[in-house]
Parts: C-alpha cells; structure tokens; sequence
C-alpha cells in the first residue's frame, strides 16, 4: 500500500533548514526531532545551500522554494 505525499508549507522547510544551519545539528538528528525523513531535510539544505550560493547571502527571503507540488 503506497503512501500518500506530504507537502510542507515553505515555512516549515525554512525552519527545518534555519535549525540545521544555524545550530549545525546533524540533519538526521533535526529530521528526526520534525518527524520528517532524513533525506527530505537533506535535499532541502542542498538546495538551500546551493541557492545561496546562486543568489548571494543578501539575496532576500526563501527565493529558492518551488511552489507546493512542484
């Protein structure tokens, strides 16, 4: 029986990242603490990381968040 996708509004996925980056806890540690799975938060580091990098630090606000269902 196949489980249904859960969809985290983006500021959930932007606290989840704000606690890995910024406390620099394990991120299956942080996954474990939200109950979601460890290889969710780390695709949603990645791309954080990756988009800062590509925006720059001062680039605004979650700009690198696709739209739920995306």
């Amino acid at each position: 029986m196949a489980s249904r996708k859960r969809v985290y509004d983006a500021e959930f996925r932007e606290g989840a990242v704000r606690i890995v980056t910024e406390t620099g806890k394990p991120i299956p540690e942080v996954a474990e603490d939200l109950g979601i799975h460890p290889g969710t938060l780390h695709s949603w580091v990645s791309r954080a990381r990756r988009n800062v990098v590509a925006v720059g630090p001062a680039g605004g606000r979650a700009l690198w968040w696709p739209a739920a269902g995306e």
